[in-house]
């Protein structure tokens, strides 16, 4: 199978998760948006790795979930903040939190 033909799927899930992060207002779906991104730029790298055996892929991998892991620490520390404070998950809700 060609890159172009495996590509398909992790292309696909990275285009979902950007529309979920464009167009939705709750933090949570955002955050689990955020996380179809990365993990789908993870799945891309895997498939690179299949084609060219000489590529970097897996250390890229390793790279992007630790990337992901701080993402979701911090995510999940403001939306607790946030739902603490305002009482709501939404992101217009945010601004309280400047200053």
């Amino acid at each position: 199978m060609t890159f172009f033909t495996l590509s398909v799927l992790p292309v696909t899930l990275f285009f979902m998760g950007l529309l979920g992060v464009l167009f939705r207002r709750n933090l949570l779906v955002i955050l689990m948006s955020l996380e179809l991104m990365l993990n789908s730029v993870s799945f891309l790298l895997v498939i690179y790795r299949s084609v060219r055996p000489d590529a970097v892929g897996p250390a890229f991998v390793l790279l992007l979930l630790g990337l992901a892991a701080a993402e979701v620490a911090i995510g999940l520390a403001l939306a607790v903040n946030l739902v603490r404070l305002k009482g709501t998950p939404d992101v217009d809700a945010m601004q309280i939190l400047k200053g």
